[in-house]
């Protein structure tokens, strides 16, 4: 997933500042190469440092927090994980003009998963069902609220105007009635009512990362935190055929009422994302479309 665009008025970094950044705070770094890593990603800028780092830096003020999240979480996480997840080798501070905390990670190699083109999409299915599982059992305390980890009901402003915005896009195709009775049906199922557990909260392909079709690694843990399980349901609907999607679930053990939930969350990410980046992020767009396709077949 590459795009190589951000959101507007993202900060304006170039390879000289990261440069600078490296060899000013990291003086044993200093004259490796450094590259621009293309992401279809909106709120953070990856660049290559040597063969075996990523600089990940903030491209807006939002991404400050997550840099310091993952600084605290991501050590305490890596151990109770069956699944690689990026570990920080060191601590960027703000300099040289650029105003936010940023880190160095060890590399973690693998490919980006394409929706559509999976070469093993059941046992990719049971690996990303055993990751949410082990996330689920996390039991470190005093965890932050996942990103819109709480009720599905506090999404409903928000996504009821994305379908608006949809509907005075015609050329997109989407059928937003189909789309709205999904919503609907999912805002009249249960909440959940147990207690919190620990998310992920941003399973999208492109935070994933595969090796000869097998999860390899889970990147960008910046929405982390504890919530509703139907947070880290989403590669049902942004990346497994429905065969996959089918056991996922059952190697999950999902229940009906937190599954319609899961789906509703995938859609109404799907919902905002679609028209906001159509023109401006063509891999974040892609994925949007898709999801509205695999919850219209799934449901239709």
């Amino acid at each position: 997933m590459s795009s190589g665009r951000t959101q507007p008025g993202a900060y304006p970094l170039d390879t000289g500042l990261v440069l600078r950044l490296v060899a000013g705070q990291f003086p044993r770094w200093r004259g490796l190469p450094v590259e621009r890593f293309p992401s279809g990603g909106t709120v953070n800028a990856m660049y290559r440092l040597g063969d075996a780092m990523v600089v990940r830096l903030p491209l807006v003020a939002g991404g400050a927090g997550d840099v310091t999240a993952e600084r605290e979480w991501l050590p305490r996480l890596a151990p109770l994980l069956p699944t690689r997840i990026p570990e920080v080798l060191g601590v960027g501070e703000p300099a040289e003009g650029y105003p936010w905390p940023w880190s160095v990670y060890r590399w973690l190699p693998g490919d980006l998963p394409e929706a559509g083109a999976l070469t093993a999409p059941e046992p990719l299915a049971r690996d990303l069902a055993r990751f949410v599982a082990a996330m689920r059992d996390v039991g470190l305390p005093g965890a932050p609220g996942a990103h819109r980890g709480g009720p599905l009901a506090t999404l409903d402003a928000e996504t009821r105007a994305a379908l608006d915005a949809l509907r005075a896009l015609p050329e997109e195709g989407v059928d937003c009635e189909a789309l709205a009775a999904v919503w609907e049906d999912a805002l009249r199922a249960p909440d959940w009512d147990g207690p919190p557990v620990w998310l992920h909260a941003d399973l999208m392909p492109g935070n994933l990362l595969v090796d000869g079709g097998r999860l390899a690694a889970v990147i960008d843990f910046g929405c982390m935190g504890a919530g509703d399980p139907a947070c880290d349901l989403f590669p049902a609907w942004n990346l497994l055929p429905a065969t996959a999607r089918k056991v996922f679930r059952e190697t999950l053990g999902v229940d009906d009422a937190t599954w319609r939930r899961g789906r509703a969350r995938t859609l109404s990410q799907a919902l905002i994302a679609l028209p906001y980046y159509r023109r401006t992020n063509p891999a974040m767009a892609a994925n949007a479309r898709h999801v509205i396709r695999a919850v219209l077949a799934e449901t239709g």
